[in-house]
């Protein structure tokens, strides 16, 4: 039989950055719930009451106990029967219930998924970066861009500043020279680095940068007025989406 393929990173990446506490849980038990009791459900999807054993607290830092319960969404199998959930080994991402150790809501309403859908050394990684004390900013859009023609032809510089959720500093900057394929880089903190690099891919950068920004340079954010220095900016910020390419999102939630 083979194996289901690992969530996507995008799809991951919205659970970590969005969950006060990622706990690794066995199940012990799973039962149905009535939608009434509950709410709608999505077709396809039934809500289950999971009980289980807390195997390993991967993040957050709220009282935990050893044994969890919480609601979690599972999508029925091609036959329309719900999966078998007990003894499965689950990572699942939370906020704690003030006063409730024992309890816990999952951030999203499919916020509980199989270890081997995740990929463990991955999801460490990712709660590393995450934790790190120059983590990746969250990008909110851009702010300002222009362009500065060098003194040779094909040569130029430019600078995309980036707006943050808690106004850190971010910036990309694109550097051409007729002589040298085109480079481009990332830059966090106050100065601009120009021998920044382009984030990995699937890293919490590119993450940052590819499931966040717009699909083309905003005329709000041109600063030049002439228009041979737009088009220049514009295709700069062009290239750096390609090179990023696409963000890969697949859960509708």
């Amino acid at each position: 039989m083979a194996s289901r393929p690992l969530l996507a990173y995008a799809d991951l990446a919205d659970l970590v950055t969005s969950a006060p506490m990622v706990v690794v849980v066995q199940v012990k038990k799973a039962s149905k719930v009535d939608p009434e009791r509950t709410g709608p459900v999505r077709a396809g999807w039934v809500r289950t009451y999971v009980e289980a054993d807390t195997k390993a607290l991967l993040s957050g830092r709220a009282a935990i106990g050893g044994k969890v319960k919480y609601l979690a969404d599972v999508k029925l199998d091609p036959d329309g029967r719900m999966p078998k959930l007990k003894k499965q080994t689950m990572v699942v991402f939370a906020r704690p219930v003030a006063g409730q150790p024992a309890e816990l809501q999952l951030v999203a309403p499919d916020a509980q998924v199989a270890i081997g859908l995740i990929g463990e050394a991955r999801l460490r990684s990712l709660l590393a970066e995450l934790a790190a004390l120059d983590a990746a900013p969250q990008v909110t859009g851009v702010r300002d861009a222009y362009h500065t023609p060098g003194n040779l032809a094909g040569e130029g510089e430019t600078q995309i500043f980036l707006k943050t959720a808690k106004g850190e500093s971010a910036s990309i900057t694109v550097l051409r020279s007729p002589s040298e394929p085109v480079r481009w880089g990332l830059s966090t903190g106050e100065l601009v680095n120009p021998d920044a690099a382009p984030p990995a891919p699937d890293s919490l950068a590119w993450y940052r940068l590819a499931c966040t920004l717009p699909a083309q340079l905003p005329a709000s954010a041109q600063i030049a007025s002439d228009s041979a220095l737009r088009q220049a900016a514009a295709r700069d910020y062009a290239l750096v989406m390609r090179q990023l390419g696409p963000c890969g999102r697949q859960r509708v939630y």
